[in-house]
Parts: structure tokens; sequence; C-alpha cells
């Protein structure tokens, strides 16, 4: 503000500098797709995303058949999230309803299936960050839920499509190598209302779920895997599997980068590995915590943009990165992590046209998958024997 004006008296000018606090983004949001011909179509119209943000209340909505409203009666026993629906057209070809739940753009520049999820962010301020098509997920169903989660920065959780044993979820897996995708087998059993009897349901559909609870209740940084899922009453395929030995179904499959389910103490999901090949983002918590990171950190700084250059604006953003780095390692969200300024990758030629570059790494926390406990037997204890006794 200039002050060369003149005036006779006081002048206020307020300077809003400084370090800004970084809000992490939400993560607890579901992305679905499903089917429903007698659903409400003006609460869901068809291939238009829409917000529900009472899970349970709007199963009341989402008629008998198809998968909306088996798939919201499964998230709903997990928590209640924000979820956002696109339902589409049911058809008895299998290649026609995969063609409905991939979708497409319309000449008017609609977007349908699951492409209409991109739509959410401009409709609702909000982006699906947990993404899956229970009972629709073919192959090319999950290739383009996992394009769009790459779009996103959110994780696909996907069956193990008409794998009827653990060698063919094992082959299904090799389809995908995306970090931001998880596949599962076998399906869950429970108690279907509408038939008095019980039946198989996706587990996915209460992945879905359950990943939006461990979201709120514990964190982004915990993997979907050794969690109780409420609803199940069974397992649809033989698994077998025992905690000390890695010569199991189970083992097998997740050496496989499968999650698979359990019984102990309860259904469980087991496994903790996405479709990448071992790199960087073999975890599931791995890739969500990049995504976060990278979503956290960028969109706080939007107001930045177009700010005069100075130094002390740098000083500013690398300052308000870290306080979120120690918030983060404070709460066991993350190991650590820390921002700095390299003079190498900022000279002049690149700072006169406006380019600033920012360093930051980080570690994020792993799961622990393989816990090795060496048990010794010795004759040590023996040598004080009488002591013992007298004591």
């Amino acid at each position: 503000m200039s002050t060369n004006t003149y005036h006779h008296g006081v002048r206020v000018i307020e300077v809003n500098e400084g370090t800004r606090p970084i809000r992490s983004v939400s993560t607890a949001v579901i992305g679905l797709v499903a089917t429903a011909d007698d659903a409400d179509a003006t609460v869901f119209p068809l291939n238009t995303p829409v917000l529900i943000t009472n899970v349970l209340a709007a199963k009341g909505k989402a008629g008998h058949t198809g998968t909306l409203a088996k798939v919201l009666d499964a998230i709903s026993k997990q928590t209640n999230a924000l979820t956002v629906v696109v339902r589409v057209e049911e058809e008895d070809d299998e290649a026609a309803q995969t063609a409905n739940v991939v979708g497409t753009v319309t000449p008017s520049g609609q977007y349908t299936g699951a492409k209409a999820l991109l739509a959410a962010q401009t409709k609702f301020g909000i982006k699906p960050r947990i993404l899956g098509a229970p009972g629709l997920d073919t192959q090319a169903v999950t290739t383009e839920l996992a394009s769009i989660a790459q779009k996103l920065r959110a994780f696909v959780y996907a069956s193990a499509w008409g794998a009827q044993t653990k060698e063919a979820a094992i082959t299904y897996r090799g389809h995908f190598g995306q970090r931001e995708v998880m596949v599962i087998w076998p399906d869950f059993v429970n108690f279907d209302t509408a038939t008095n009897a019980s039946a198989s349901i996706p587990a996915v559909a209460y992945a879905l779920g359950l990943r939006a609870k461990i979201d709120n209740d514990i964190g982004w940084h915990k993997s979907l895997s050794n969690i109780v899922v409420n609803g199940p009453t069974g397992i649809a395929r033989d698994v077998f599997w025992d905690l000390q030995s890695p010569a199991t179904d189970a083992g097998a499959l997740n050496a496989a980068g499968v999650t698979t389910l359990i019984n102990k103490n309860g259904y469980r999901f087991w496994g903790s590995r996405t479709a990448e090949e071992a790199e960087f983002f073999f975890f599931e918590n791995y890739t969500r915590t990049a995504q976060v990171l990278a979503d956290t950190i960028a969109e706080v700084h939007f107001s930045f943009v177009d700010k005069p250059l100075h130094p002390s604006l740098v000083r500013d953003l690398i300052e308000a990165i870290n306080a979120k780095f120690r918030a983060l390692k404070t709460a066991g969200l993350i190991i650590d992590g820390k921002a700095w300024y390299d003079e190498a990758a900022n000279g002049k030629d690149s700072l006169k046209i406006g380019s600033l570059t920012i360093d930051y790494d980080y570690t994020p926390v792993p799961p622990l998958e393989d816990l090795v406990l060496q048990q010794r037997i010795t004759d040590k204890y023996l040598a004080d024997f009488a002591k013992r006794i007298n004591n």
C-alpha cells in the first residue's frame, strides 16, 4: 500500500504475513458406483454424482435390486462417512454392465459411470478418496477406477473378479501394477434380510466403510488389515490361515499382493499390500500418506501463488510445511519430515521468471507386517537352582 498521499494524522496498515496453519485434507470420503433400477430416481439420478451425508438413511431410497442398498448397508455397519454415489443403469449382460460402470463423456460434456466421480469436487467441494464398485468391478472397471484414483489421489479397493480359487486370485492380481489399487479375495457372507438367508456379499463393500472408519478413528497411516469388520457372518471361500506359518493360503495370497479374509476373534481383512511391485508404495498406507501430504501441502499454498517473491515469503512457506510435519510426527502419522530451500534448484534465471522450488522429504509409518520372535532354550536358569528353592 502506498503512503505517498498527504495525510496529517495516524495511519494503520494491516500486514498479514507469517506462516499459515496447514490443515490435512479430508480422506474419509467414499466414491461408490452402484446399480439399483428401483431406487428413487430423484435422490439417485442416473450417472450423476450424489453426496450422501447419512448412509443408513439413504439406504431407504436405494431400492432393493442391484448393488446400491447392500453396499450402503455394509458401509453403514462400519461408520457414517461422506459418500459420493453414482448410480448406473443395470444390465443382464456383463459386457454391457461393464460399459455402463466404466462410463464415457457425452457430446454435451457430461461424465457418466465412474467418470462422474471426477465431477464431485466441482459439485460438492470434496474429493472421493476411497473408491469402489462392489459387485461390478470387472478387470476393465478396476482399470478405469485406478485411472480415476490417480487423478483424484484416491485409492481403489477391488475384488479378484471371477476368481474361484486362490491360484486364480493370484493370477488375476497380475493384471494390475498401480499403487492406488488393492485386490481382495474372497468375498464375505452375511445375512440378507431381503431373502432371510445367508448370502455372499463383496468384501469390497465392507472395505470401503472400514477404510473410512479407520481414517476417522485412527488415521490414514493405519492399513486396512487386522481390524474387526462389522456385519459378516462368514467367508465365501475356504482360506487356510495360521499366524505363525507363511505356508498357508493367506500367506501365498499376501505374498502375491492379494489381501484376503480371516476369522480370528472376528472377521478381518488380512494384508496391507497394493498392486505395485515392491518399490516405494507397496503398502496401502504408504500410498495414502503420499497422497494426503501432496494435497495437504499443495492446497494450503494456493493463496501464495502470485504474491511477491521475497525471501520472507520463502521462509514462511518452509516454516509452514515444517510446522505441519512436526504436528504429523507428534500425532504418529509420519515418522518425520522436513522442508528446505535448495539454492542449486533456484538459480537467478528461474527466480526471475517467478519459479520457486521447495524440497521436502518424509518417512511414512511402516506397518508391522513380519514380527520375528527369537526363542532360545538355555540351562542358565538352573545355575542358581538351590537359591531359587530357598527363595
